[in-house]
């Protein structure tokens, strides 16, 4: 992370996007007293902004930035996208790590952030700042690997809690049932990261875990592909957290 940022990076800021995202960050930009025009439509080219923010669709991002005037700093806020749609201005992004849903705080929200040079990575460090966020650099070759990530742990964990609501409800169980289990293996997976492994793969407990997939072949049989695949990798997590231990 820089060191230090340019005074004026954020002097003048343009968003371009009006829509969840732009409204947001525009509002939360103006809350930490920085001067910000829009949320503008699309086609703005920025022209008295020192900085222009593309809040657009991923598709969309090349066409706008193409729009803006030379001679600006250009960022957008996709987690999948590189810089490569930028150019060929200065370029930058910020990846809020978070859902954006209405009037959104970013407040400690880790935010994964790039620059196509030392003042657009200064000038997405002190944007990060400015909202307090808790920003990490993340280059443009890993850009995949850093939003497969996020992924799984956001949109993969609602489709792993799917298939747990729905074989809780073979059993008469209901889903507000589960929640508080999910919040405390989310919170002992932040504190312990793989440590936190409870239940009877880790105790070795086969006999359990054969009547947990019968269950499974019994009452959600199509699910049964998806359950021996988690057994498989839990089964490598836990050898992996053996030999490490």
């Amino acid at each position: 992370m820089p060191d230090s940022h340019p005074a004026h990076a954020l002097a003048r800021v343009a968003i371009v996007g009006d829509g969840r995202v732009g409204r947001a960050v525009a509002a939360a930009l103006r809350q930490a007293g920085v001067d910000v025009h829009g949320p503008l439509g699309r086609g703005a080219t920025g022209d008295d902004a020192d900085l222009v923010l593309l809040a657009v669709p991923d598709a969309e991002i090349g066409r706008a930035a193409a729009l803006v005037a030379p001679d600006r700093l250009v960022g957008h806020f996709s987690g999948a996208t590189t810089l490569e749609p930028l150019a060929p201005h200065e370029a930058l992004s910020i990846h809020p790590l978070t859902t954006v849903t209405g009037a959104t705080s970013f407040a400690g929200v880790p935010a994964a952030l790039a620059g196509s040079t030392v003042r657009a990575l200064a000038t997405a460090h002190a944007l990060a700042e400015s909202l307090g966020m808790a920003p990490f650099d993340v280059a443009d070759e890993d850009r995949p690997a850093y939003h497969a990530a996020a992924s799984i742990a956001s949109n993969f964990l609602v489709t792993l809690e799917s298939f747990a609501e729905d074989l809780a409800a073979t059993a008469g169980v209901p889903r507000d049932a589960l929640a508080p289990l999910v919040r405390a293996t989310v919170a002992n997976w932040e504190a312990h990261g793989a440590a936190a492994l409870t239940g009877p793969i880790a105790r070795g407990d086969e006999a359990t875990l054969a009547r947990q997939r019968d269950a499974v072949a019994e009452r959600l049989p199509e699910r049964a592909g998806l359950f021996d695949a988690l057994v498989a990798a839990t089964r490598d997590l836990r050898a992996r957290e053996e030999v490490g231990s």
